[in-house]
């Protein structure tokens, strides 16, 4: 069966500077985003199945309808210079960390914040019993889940949609889905922080702390403060990124979709309220992977540390 596009898909009409209270689809600003990472992981399921299995990838870009990204999931258009290789070798560390964290948390909640594309309450081998929360935005979810609904995937866990916009009350939607905050939990925020102000970064860290009994995990990344030209340098690779792909008639501009400037370290932060951490940095897994190194260009993205952690006893 041909799963539905989203309404309105397909005529991207470029991605503004993020500012408060602006909104998105699968196909725009930010929401884009959540697509092209869902087309990495599509073409490093092709290239490297005994890495990284995400079958959902692919159908759910197709889906989402922008033509370009569906035709690199797909493999009709080779990756080349548009999805350079070492994002595609990002896609299955990241995606494989996030998996593990997951198996290994042993937990009876999961809660999945700014879900997306994220197809692991599909595919993973969930112990039984478990609920998997999904918070993001209404239209996304609706989305995903009348296409996986299409596609006749059916979740592996009892999923449990959380329709709320992360900027506003959504531990109040997630106690209404039937979150139980005395209950342990692991926690992902994938790919997330870095699109969100740095006060709203430290909001939702408070937030999941308060809402974690004790034994409950979390996963996300660490990105390093920028050092002097930092920035500039990183919105100069994203320009040119995003002027390839507007040469396929899909006009993205990368570099308007951060926040940048200085916030609080992830780890720092996290072990003053009672986390225990571990990290690894994206350098660490490629080589524990046996994939490439890092160019010359991407070194500052090796020193992103993918983090997991435990709420032991207070």
């Amino acid at each position: 069966m041909t799963a539905s596009r989203v309404t309105g898909i397909g005529q991207n009409p470029g991605m503004a500077s993020r500012r408060e209270g602006d909104t998105w689809d699968l196909a725009s600003s930010v929401g884009a985003t959540a697509t092209m990472a869902a087309a990495a992981r599509a073409i490093a399921t092709r290239s490297d199945p005994a890495r990284i299995d995400d079958r959902f990838a692919e159908p759910l870009v197709r889906a989402v309808g922008v033509d370009l990204l569906t035709r690199l999931a797909s493999g009709e258009t080779p990756p080349g210079d548009l999805v350079e290789q070492v994002w595609i070798d990002v896609a299955k560390v990241r995606t494989g960390f996030y998996d593990a964290f997951f198996r290994e948390s042993a937990v009876p909640q999961v809660v999945i914040l700014g879900a997306g594309l994220d197809s692991r309450a599909y595919r993973l081998p969930w112990p039984a019993g478990t609920v998997v929360y999904e918070v993001d935005r209404p239209e996304v979810l609706e989305f995903k889940t009348r296409t996986l609904a299409e596609l006749g995937a059916e979740p592996a866990a009892d999923r449990r949609v959380v329709p709320a916009d992360l900027r506003e009350d959504w531990p109040a939607a997630l106690r209404d889905a039937g979150f139980d905050p005395s209950r342990p939990t692991a926690w992902s925020a994938e790919g997330l922080l870095g699109y969100l102000p740095p006060e709203a970064q430290d909001r939702l860290l408070d937030v999941i702390t308060g809402l974690s009994a004790e034994g409950s995990r979390l996963a996300t990344e660490n990105r390093p403060n920028p050092r002097p030209g930092d920035e500039a340098r990183t919105k100069a690779g994203l320009d040119r990124i995003s002027g390839r792909w507007r040469e396929q008639r899909f006009d993205t501009d990368m570099a308007k979709l951060r926040y940048y400037g200085e916030r609080h370290d992830v780890e720092t932060y996290l072990a003053a309220r009672g986390w225990v951490l571990t990290a690894s940095t994206v350098r660490e897994l490629l080589a524990a992977h046996g994939l490439a190194p890092l160019g010359d260009d991407d070194l500052r993205t090796g020193d992103v540390r993918y983090v997991s952690g435990v709420l032991p006893r207070r």
